[in-house]
């Protein structure tokens, strides 16, 4: 398994295989706090070998500093089935966050989980406009 593509972005889609991102960012900036950010996506491409064709499950957090969740832990299934001969395949997830709340500046992350594992992990940096 590969994780080809991890990114937080303003939109994302998937259709017949292809995944679009629009807008991949790593940071939010505030004049006040708290905020609500009203929307934005997790754009997820990963490959799999044949081996590991099947249902796999993806478990996404965004948790701040101390460890605590910011949002409620979001999930979703991936399903790769190959045709004969192929040796890996691709699936894409896309997870929409809607009404993000922030309360503070600071390096968050967003935990990437694979079949119950860690994987990968992006930060996610809020900042003040002075």
């Amino acid at each position: 398994m590969l994780v080809e593509i991890f990114s937080l972005c303003d939109a994302s889609t998937s259709e017949n295989g292809k995944l679009n991102i629009l807008g991949a960012f790593d940071t939010i900036w505030v004049r006040q706090f708290p905020i609500v950010y009203p929307h934005c996506a997790v754009a997820i491409r990963i490959r799999f070998a044949a081996v590991e064709k099947g249902d796999h499950k993806v478990g996404l957090r965004l948790i701040d500093m101390d460890g605590k969740d910011v949002l409620p832990p979001a999930g979703g299934a991936m399903h790769l089935d190959l045709p004969e001969g192929h040796s890996s395949g691709s699936s894409n997830l896309i997870l929409n966050i809607q009404s993000m709340k922030l309360d503070k500046t600071g390096e968050f992350s967003l935990e990437l989980a694979i079949d119950g594992a860690n994987a990968l992990s992006l930060p996610l940096f809020v900042r003040k406009l002075d």
